[in-house]
This record gives C-alpha cells, sequence and structure tokens, in this order.
C-alpha cells in the first residue's frame, strides 16, 4: 500500500477534523468561494473546507487518499442535504481523472502538503485550474511555535528516521519552496502571494481529552506513539505533549481553543 494512504488511513481524522469546523467554514469565507464555481478540495480529509464551500453553492469535488475519509465525507454530505458535492478516492501527485482547467478554485488547506513529490502537486493543481482561477493552500510553518509545527516537531524526536529521498511536508511551510514549485508548474513568481493565518482548534471538552484524541486517532502522532513505547519513552512524549496544548489553550481548563499560525498561500493561474 502507498506509504502516504497508510498513514492517514491508520487512525480516525474525523476525531480531530471534528475541532476543525468554525476555523475551516472561516476560512473558506475569506478565500471568497462563490455560488456555481467549480470548486476542488485536494487532501480534503471528511470536509472541513469542502462542505462549507458546497453550502455557499459551489459545484465541490473532495479527494482524498485515505478511503475512510471519502466514505466519512460522502457521510457529512449527505447528512447535510448537499447535492453539489462528491468526495472521491485520489492522489494529489496523479489527478489523472481530472481534465486540464476543470475548476475555478484549487485549495488544499493541510492535506496536499503531506502528500509525496511536491512538485507533483504543484503541477497537477495548476494544470486542473482554469485560466483567471486559483490555487489556495494552507501550509503549516516548520519552526513556528504554536500548535501543530510544535506537536510534529515534537513527534518528530520520538520516530525513526525517514527513509531516503524522503521531502518533509513541512518544507510547503517556507516561501521559497512554494515559489519554486509553482514556478516550475509555468505559475509566475509574481502570481503568487502569502499570508499568515490562524486555524483554532475549537472543542468542548478538555485539552487533555483533544490530546488523547490525537494520540489515539492521529496517523502521525500514533506512529510516534508507537516508537516511543518500543524505546520505553511514551510517557515522556505525552508529557511533552500535554504541556504544550496546556500552555496553548486559551480556554478555560474544560474546554479547548487552540490557535495555530500556517501560511496561506494564493496562486494565480
Amino acid at each position: 500500500m502507498n506509504p502516504n494512504k497508510a498513514l492517514w488511513e491508520k487512525g480516525d481524522f474525523t476525531r480531530i477534523a471534528e475541532t476543525m469546523r468554525e476555523s475551516g467554514a472561516e476560512l473558506v469565507a475569506k478565500i471568497g468561494i462563490k455560488k456555481n464555481q467549480d470548486v476542488l478540495d485536494l487532501g480534503c480529509g471528511d470536509g472541513t473546507t469542502a462542505i462549507p464551500s458546497a453550502k455557499l453553492g459551489a459545484n465541490v469535488l473532495g479527494v482524498d487518499i485515505a478511503r475512510n475519509l471519502v466514505e466519512a465525507g460522502n457521510i457529512r454530505a449527505k447528512n447535510e442535504g448537499l447535492n453539489n458535492i462528491v468526495f472521491k478516492e485520489g492522489d494529489a501527485t496523479d489527478l489523472n481523472e481530472l481534465k486540464d482547467q476543470s475548476f475555478d478554485i484549487s485549495m488544499s488547506i493541510f492535506g496536499a502538503m503531506f502528500a509525496t513529490k511536491p512538485f507533483d502537486v504543484a503541477k497537477e493543481m495548476v494544470r486542473v485550474t482554469r485560466p483567471g482561477g486559483k490555487v489556495i493552500m494552507g501550509n503549516w510553518i516548520p519552526g513556528d511555535p504554536t500548535l501543530i509545527a510544535q506537536i510534529l516537531k515534537i513527534s518528530s524526536e520520538y520516530t525513526p528516521p525517514p527513509p531516503e529521498g524522503f521531502v518533509s511536508p513541512m518544507l510547503w511551510g517556507i516561501e521559497d519552496n512554494v515559489i519554486e514549485r509553482f514556478t516550475n508548474a509555468g505559475v509566475p513568481k509574481e502570481n503568487i502571494s502569502f499570508e499568515r493565518d490562524t486555524f483554532t482548534f475549537e472543542a468542548a471538552f478538555p485539552p487533555s481529552d483533544w490530546l488523547n484524541n490525537l494520540k489515539n486517532y492521529y496517523g502521525p502522532t500514533m506512529n510516534a506513539f508507537e516508537a516511543a513505547e518500543q524505546n520505553g519513552k511514551a510517557s515522556e512524549l505525552y508529557a511533552k505533549l500535554e504541556e504544550l496544548v496546556q500552555r496553548q489553550n486559551t480556554s478555560n481548563e474544560n474546554s479547548t481553543s487552540i490557535p495555530a499560525t500556517f501560511l496561506r498561500v494564493t496562486v494565480s493561474v
């Protein structure tokens, strides 16, 4: 199996995505998605940004590598009574089933950044976007002091070294790398812009419960705990992550509200 597919099917990302709904809707509103636009959401999960886009009247295709998340997205869409959105399995590095210039907006919020072959990801997103349309990405930033970058940084300290040739997904959070990838796909540098933005994880339960969901259902963290367990360091890893989420929680002790900074990329095609 594709290792990336295995990673995202391993747990149940919907448990984390449930705490991302509000920020997902807010981000879609900022992007300015309009009724009757054709929108691709790549690495869409169970629809954190895809479903709000459909609610605004766009015709949405959600593509994700994880079968379980695609199934969850289609269930959510059905429960919402939306007939203008479909979720399908697919790989961000090879969208061969999608025709050139099919979408007004091609977006990927914390999704395609985890795919292998980042130059192929950029090429495919540009290829399926119509002239005058936009590619939008939300990418975590390496070394950023806020939540997700720190979770991934701490987790990486406990996992085995990646295989030779591995390209860190966090490089999508560096502007020069993003420029290189999209200019290689034929986009002029001046058509690429950046903005720091914030995604907030919100839950009506304590940060410790949010962390337990991360430990039990989020593929990268699950892998980190499995490796740490083998080395007798699982409790050490948990303590570091618990200190992080407790410190960054801006709500009271019985609920969770943790902001995370990301790089919002806008590419005019």
